[in-house]
């Protein structure tokens, strides 16, 4: 292990509401400041001695605008000397922060650095950048003429069924075991540990995730009409839900770990990016983790937990026919179907999940991976330490 090696400390998320839900009246910068102030609380660590915030944020207008990254540092009362910036990566902007703080820290530009993001769908919905001329349409002209189409991600989940012949019942019985896998792990307190509840305006506290149906099945599932073709098998039961949420990853090197007495739970073994066909969009999970197995020498039987995000059903069920991974491993506390899909936020709620997971079971390795607008995908492998 290098002295410049990226080791995550800790890892902490909100929990996720729903759509026009309990977190729907705070605002982004306040929620992104709520994660941040609990890693201090919890880790007792100077916010004098970070580097940097990089924070990923999808819809960057109304109270998204204006660097996020930045506001959510002032707003938790950190020094003035702390910087933010914000990053999008579609759905995979908090993963590419991740990876952002990780080569800053092995280049020796950081030695703590906090990743991690927001989302309030509640008030800036999908396409609210629509409003201003052209930028709710993805590309340009000379984009839009090579590929003769609009992008939209349910029609590429479409697609992806067709492709890997994945029925509706095979759709609907993964969507229902990701509900039951998220009242599995929060009935057993297993996600306790990931989650800062939020006291709301009201003075209720928000402890658990707002998107868990219980007793969902595939018999329930089977009454809902398709969103996206008629005749088709995607529907809002089967795709990940519109929430809110914030999540931040705790990062530094080795060396700085020691000097302020805190212990590392996993290092950042490998960060890989891909890109795949833009019209389908969700594939490039797949050749992602093949290229992150590739460069770190492992196999995938090596991998003891996989978060891959599960934006609609066919992208994880298509990725374990890809890559052979036993399902057993995939998604163990519930997914985006479940859970929700603050976009922003979304990739360091999953590596909170797999952080936790794996220290809790004593995971050497694991993988998480999500699909991005315009066609990519970031894949993380990291190592447990704790």
């Amino acid at each position: 292990m290098s002295a410049r090696d990226a080791v995550i400390v800790d890892a902490v998320r909100t929990p996720v509401g729903k759509r026009n839900g309990s977190l729907a009246a705070i605002h982004a910068v306040d929620l992104s400041a709520h994660v941040l102030t609990a890693l201090v609380a919890r880790n007792g660590f100077d916010p004098a001695v970070v580097d940097d915030v990089i924070w990923g944020c999808v819809q960057q207008v109304g109270q998204q605008a204006g660097n996020v990254g930045r506001m959510a540092v002032l707003a938790a009362g950190w020094p003035e000397s702390v910087p933010g910036t914000t990053v999008d990566r579609q759905c995979g902007s908090s993963q590419q922060t991740i990876h952002f703080a990780a080569a800053g820290l092995v280049s020796g530009q950081y030695d703590v650095a906090i990743a991690g993001g927001v989302e309030m769908m509640s008030a800036v919905p999908l396409g609210a950048m629509a409003m201003f001329k052209d930028l709710g349409r993805p590309g340009g002209p000379k984009v839009r003429e090579r590929y003769g189409v609009t992008f939209n991600q349910g029609t590429g989940a479409e697609m992806m069924a067709e492709k890997w012949g994945l029925s509706r019942d095979q759709l609907d019985e993964f969507s229902s075991a990701s509900h039951a896998k998220l009242a599995a792990a929060t009935d057993e307190g297993r996600l306790a540990g990931q989650i800062a509840p939020v006291e709301l305006p009201d003075g209720r506290v928000l402890s658990a995730d707002e998107g868990l149906r219980r007793g969902t099945s595939a018999e329930k599932l089977g009454g809902l009409k398709p969103a996206f073709k008629e005749g088709g098998v995607i529907h809002a039961g089967n795709s990940s839900q519109i929430s809110d949420g914030a999540a931040a990853v705790l990062m530094m090197t080795s060396d700085k770990a020691r000097e302020l007495g805190l212990t590392p739970l996993a290092r950042v073994r490998t960060a890989v990016l891909a890109g795949d066909d833009p019209v389908i969009m969700l594939t490039a999970p797949i050749p992602a983790t093949l290229k992150a197995l590739k460069k770190s020498g492992l196999s995938v039987g090596d991998i003891g937990a996989f978060e891959v995000n599960e934006a609609f059903a066919p992208v994880p069920l298509a990725w374990l026919a890809e890559t052979g991974a036993d399902p057993a491993r995939l998604n163990p506390g519930g997914g985006a179907i479940a859970i929700g899909h603050p976009l922003g936020a979304s990739g360091a709620r999953l590596m909170t999940a797999l952080v936790h997971h794996m220290t809790a079971e004593g995971i050497q390795y694991g993988l998480q991976t999500m699909c991005e607008g315009g066609g990519m995908a970031n894949a993380t492998i990291i190592e447990r330490m704790a």
